[in-house]
């Protein structure tokens, strides 16, 4: 994975910055706009504190705990 095109290490800022522009404008064609919450994982990933792939897996692990807690709320 040391070779994938988005790693921190393979872009500069700049280039971060026009793919979340480009995720952003894809991502809201036929939904709302992302959370709060996302945009500050995604400006991390801008600054390159973190990977998408890091990201990515903080997204999914909310909205799976939220849905268990809406199918089981006592979970």
């Amino acid at each position: 994975m040391s070779d994938y095109k988005y790693l921190k290490k393979n872009t500069t800022k700049i280039e971060r910055e026009k793919l979340r522009d480009k995720a952003l404008s894809y991502s809201t064609l036929g939904s709302s706009e992302p959370t709060d919450e996302t945009m500050k994982l995604v400006e991390e990933y801008v600054e390159g504190n973190i990977e998408i792939s890091e990201a990515l897996e903080k997204v999914i692990k909310k909205y799976c705990a939220m849905s268990k807690k809406v199918i089981d709320p006592y979970f």
